[in-house]
């Protein structure tokens, strides 16, 4: 819901930090892969109820989230690129709720539960989704130039930053953020999947009636 906004205010200043660290010889996979180290490490210091360094981590992982794509428009976009750049935020969403059941597992396994299957359901939608756009040939930047076609929602990056930075800001609140969460991310999903039986129907599904429409 916010990343259209963010991605006017963010992206000018990425573009310019991206075409420097370009012209420096810096690789986009390279900075993809850094930033899912950083992920991993904002995890790990959830588990360890290192929170100010999660923190830490949690910032230096969507920057680089951020400046991957900067590099890649200012040499050269990459299918591998791309490809990284979707599985390793999958990865970097799926270890946050991970660290907080590993924390906490009597107070804080359920609720991690919950949310991963939020998210799970939500990346099928979305993956889905960007398959079948990309069979018909659908393209949009709504949400910046991507690899995949990017479907906008309720709850798309910018709102899963904010979650997971509150959570680690608040650990106690972490049960009720992650089902609030979850929620929206389910909410996201079903408006997904109602979008797509509306616009994925096939023509002969259009001119078919109840009656068997074009039979002798």
């Amino acid at each position: 819901m916010l990343d259209g906004v963010m991605r006017r205010l963010i992206d000018p200043p990425l573009d310019r930090a991206g075409a420097i660290l370009a012209r420096a010889g810096v690789g986009a996979d390279a900075i993809t892969t850094a930033g899912l180290a950083f992920g991993l490490a904002c995890a790990a210091a959830i588990a360890a109820s290192a929170d100010t360094v999660a923190l830490a981590m949690l910032a230096l992982s969507r920057l680089c989230d951020g400046l991957d794509g900067a590099v890649a428009r200012a040499s050269a976009k990459t299918d591998r690129g791309g490809f990284l750049d979707i599985v390793f935020d999958f990865v970097f969403y799926g270890a946050v709720p991970l660290g907080f059941a590993l924390r906490d597992p009597a107070a804080f396994g359920l609720p991690a539960a919950v949310i991963l299957f939020a998210f799970y359901v939500n990346g099928a939608s979305f993956l889905a989704f960007a398959a079948v756009a990309a069979k018909r040939g659908m393209e949009t930047a709504s949400r910046g130039v991507k690899s995949i076609y990017f479907t906008a929602g309720l709850a798309e990056g910018t709102e899963t930053i904010l979650a997971f930075a509150l959570m680690i800001l608040v650990p106690a609140w972490f049960p009720l953020i992650a089902y609030a969460f979850a929620g929206l991310t389910a909410m996201t999903a079903i408006a997904r999947i109602a979008f797509a039986w509306v616009l994925f129907r096939d023509e002969e599904e259009e001119g078919d009636g109840s009656g068997g429409a074009g039979a002798p």
